[in-house]
């Protein structure tokens, strides 16, 4: 397994955590990460805040691993299977609106934003214009006022 960080600018975050196993690859965008935790509790042998890395691919079987990466709501955690295959997007495409406001979107999707345009899964999407990370909610502006999980039960 390795951990490599790719971060184009100096002094910033990193933009991309890449960690390869033998069957899987799961990326980590820490500016997406809006911490619904669907990871550390889906499967906290593989995803656990205590080791380095935190991220632990082969400590599950591969499909487990993606089962549970395509939990995360922000599409913050993404991976990729050894055969080259692409993780596949929901059918239908949804857009669904959180109290907050925030936009919960999941399906084959192209997003424009300060990055160019990406091809995606999943994303939340600022819905109130304060996010620093925009298209993309950042927990920074009101539109992100409360916990994912409870606003999710709402």
């Amino acid at each position: 397994m390795t951990d490599r960080t790719t971060d184009p600018v100096p002094d910033e975050k990193p933009q991309l955590k890449e960690y390869e196993g033998e069957g899987i690859t799961v990326t980590f965008e820490p500016r997406r990460c809006l911490h619904a935790a669907e990871c550390v509790h889906g499967l906290p042998s593989v995803f656990d805040l205590h080791k380095r890395p935190w991220v632990q691919p082969d400590q599950a079987a591969p499909d487990l691993v993606a089962e549970v990466v395509r939990r995360c709501p922000s599409g913050a955690l993404q991976y990729h299977p050894a055969d080259g295959s692409a993780e596949p997007g929901d059918v239908p495409t949804t857009v669904r609106r959180m109290p907050d406001g925030r936009l919960v979107v999941r399906g084959d999707l192209v997003v424009r934003g300060e990055a160019g345009v990406r091809h995606e899964t999943r994303a939340v999407l600022c819905g109130c214009g304060a996010s620093g990370n925009q298209p993309y909610c950042d927990h920074s502006g009101p539109c992100a006022g409360g916990d994912f999980d409870q606003a999710e039960k709402r």
